[in-house]
């Protein structure tokens, strides 16, 4: 499959796969990082992660815009991928000052942030055909390399900080990221650039600004209950973690599977959900007479997200009750809840792209992007509220998640059951990248 792409796609999967290791190794110590060696504690050190992945996803905004409007693509990803770099370079050498973790994260989330609506895109911009089965199996490469990095990432930088301490686990992340800078940068000869908006602004016609609004509008309302869904998602690198450093670890296969090294369960499963759902459950589904739309699986995967939080909940119960229970029990909800991830992420861009106008293409998976923002935002809110005037603990927290998410899943299965698809000539539905 591979040898029928064009030589440049290499450059660009190694690259997302070295970006993704990088990013998520980093992920995988902070908490921890914070709530211990920084004294933060856990609430706060829960808030601060979750601030500092809104704005990895919230930053996404202005790197579509960027990259649409004014330099392109490439260029968006080549510069940002510096600040990238850099970001990982302050938390390695400022490692246990607070200014030094701000300045760090915050270069992180700069770089991270810009690059993500552009890199997806920048893929398909290798295929001026747009050829749909083509394009089918390049996103299909890209979401595994996403997914086979975060898996390392995870497994890998808690184990080298161990051996090495802190100050390398940062500064190992940043040296991946410089590495994938440089690959990605040795294949700008053989790339397909598509210029930004600007340039071609006088060779097309243009759009109708009110038509344009109207879309953006009815893509905006079916992502406003998806935050939500993150907001649940998004607490495997924090609450699920802080909830296995009370578990038992246990070893498999020599390996020692504790608090920080389960969360590479998730990209491990998402590399299992995704052949089994697109080759398997999709198909006989639709052999049932069952139609599997992306708004019907974004749907579904919703409502697993809620699941998985009442798994969660019994098994804090018996935490609660002094029971001591292996972190293996976290497999369950982790399974349960990356079905939910796969049904909603890989479709969510699907749905975006193929509905979005042309010129739009970047901005409008930021705006996608934008909603893990919203989900990240909402758990630092709620459990700054908790802390200082709920004071929710164990199970009744995750039970909290898991009504919210019944009632959010409700208002999106209506929502989405009356919205209308937008049919544009040429467009071309592409599955999307991972988070």
């Amino acid at each position: 499959m591979a040898a029928k792409f064009p030589g440049q796609v290499a450059y660009i999967v190694t690259t997302e796969a070295c970006e993704r290791v990088s990013y998520y190794g980093m992920l995988s110590i902070l908490s921890i990082y914070l709530a211990k060696e920084i004294r933060m504690g856990e609430e706060r050190a829960t808030e601060v992660v979750h601030l500092f992945a809104t704005g990895v996803y919230f930053l996404p905004i202005l790197g579509g815009l960027l990259a649409d409007r004014w330099l392109g693509r490439y260029r968006t990803i080549l510069s940002l991928s510096l600040f990238y770099c850099l970001g990982h370079g302050a938390l390695a050498l400022y490692e246990g000052k607070l200014w030094g973790i701000c300045l760090g994260l915050g270069l992180i989330a700069l770089g991270a942030g810009g690059i993500k609506p552009c890199v997806s895109a920048f893929v398909g911009d290798q295929f001026p055909d747009q050829n749909e089965k083509s394009l089918r199996k390049v996103y299909g490469l890209f979401y595994w390399s996403i997914n086979i990095g975060a898996f390392f990432g995870f497994v890998v930088i808690p184990r080298f900080r161990d051996a090495f301490g802190y100050s390398w686990a940062f500064a190992y992340p940043g040296i991946l990221m410089g590495y994938a800078t440089l690959v990605f940068w040795l294949g700008r000869r053989s790339y397909v650039i598509a210029p930004p908006a600007r340039v071609t602004v006088e060779t097309v016609s243009k759009p109708d600004k009110a038509d344009t609004l109207k879309v953006v509008r009815r893509i905006v309302l079916i992502f406003l209950p998806i935050p939500i869904f993150w907001a649940l998602f998004n607490q495997v690198n924090t609450t699920w973690v802080f909830q296995g450093t009370k578990m038992a670890s246990f070893y498999l296969l020599g390996y020692k599977v504790d608090a920080e090294s389960m969360q590479a369960t998730g990209a491990l499963l998402v590399l299992i959900w995704v052949p089994i759902l697109t080759l398997g459950i999709y198909p006989m589904a639709e052999r049932l007479g069952f139609r599997a739309t992306p708004l019907r699986r974004m749907g579904i995967g919703m409502f697993l997200g809620a699941v998985s939080f009442v798994v969660c909940a019994a098994v804090q119960m018996k935490i609660d009750r002094g029971q001591v229970l292996s972190i293996a029990w976290q497999f369950v909800p982790y399974i349960i809840l990356e079905a939910g991830e796969v049904m909603v992420s890989a479709t969510a861009l699907e749905f975006a792209f193929s509905q979005a106008p042309a010129s739009l293409k970047s901005t409008i998976m930021s705006l996608w992007l934008m909603t893990i923002a919203g989900g990240h935002f909402l758990v630092a809110v709620f459990t700054n509220l908790n802390a200082r005037f709920v004071k929710a603990t164990g199970a009744a927290e995750f039970l909290f998640y898991a009504v919210l998410m019944f009632a959010v899943a409700s208002a999106f299965a209506y929502v989405a059951s009356r919205y209308r698809p937008r049919e544009e000539p040429g467009a071309v539905a592409v599955p999307a990248s991972a988070s």
